[in-house]
């Protein structure tokens, strides 16, 4: 594996085992932005909501909160952060639980610089996924970045306002489909109203940032998005 993958990425490394915890984080720190620590999985899920780290490593058997009950709770919300569990144990219980809960590997103790780096793999290949298919293409130069809800053309960023980046984002969340009036108003004009006049005034808006025809009016209904690719 090519460590230098984990440059961008945060960690957090819940671990109640001070030594364990302590090695682990100088290792993890040569490689990665940055490494966040917890003691125990209540503390753990509390840097998580706090820090939202790109990867999640737990140890299981732990205080307060263990680590499949970390995960799972994280699961609840957040269904694509990968999360590797540390153990002592190979009961078969405990496997059942990491595939339910879609855990990228599960990593039985002594935890050596090998297994760590084995599950680092798994753990990028899984950001990579992400990252693909958090990409949707309008045609062959322009695309939305939903993670980071940024619009580009030709890797150019295009600039957004406030309504016009919520009005795009739904759009996209839902391109299956043809938004209606209603939501739209209920997503952008929620407390003031919606005029028609405001709202065409947006749609107009949008679609020369776009360049193209890429929003199609549905009479009667609302609007919905065009792909050429």
């Amino acid at each position: 594996m090519n460590l230098k993958a984990l440059k961008p990425l945060t960690i957090l490394y819940v671990e109640d085992e001070h030594f364990i915890r302590k090695n682990a984080l100088e290792y993890l720190s040569r490689y990665c932005a940055k490494v966040y620590e917890a003691e125990d999985g209540a503390r753990g899920y509390e840097v998580y909501k706090k820090k939202k780290p790109n990867l999640i490593i737990t140890d299981i058997k732990m205080p307060k909160m263990s680590g499949l009950e970390l995960a799972e709770k994280i699961r609840q919300e957040d269904k694509s952060t990968p999360i590797i569990i540390t153990t002592a144990h190979t009961d078969t219980e405990y496997l059942l639980k990491a595939v339910e809960l879609q855990l990228v590997k599960y990593v039985v103790k002594p935890i050596t610089s090998d297994k760590l780096k084995g599950a680092l793999a798994l753990a990028c290949e899984s950001l990579e996924e992400k990252q693909k298919s958090s990409v949707v293409y309008l045609d062959n130069s322009l695309y939305y970045d939903t993670l980071n809800q940024s619009l580009f053309q030709d890797k150019e960023l295009i600039k957004l306002t406030h309504n016009e980046q919520l009005f795009f984002d739904f759009l996209i969340k839902h391109k299956s489909r043809a938004i209606s009036y209603e939501e739209i108003e209920s997503l952008i004009w929620a407390y003031d109203g919606m005029s028609m006049d405001a709202l065409r005034s947006l749609v107009r808006s949008v679609r020369k940032k776009l360049g193209g025809d890429f929003i199609s009016n549905i009479s009667g209904v609302g609007y919905r998005l065009i792909f050429k690719n």
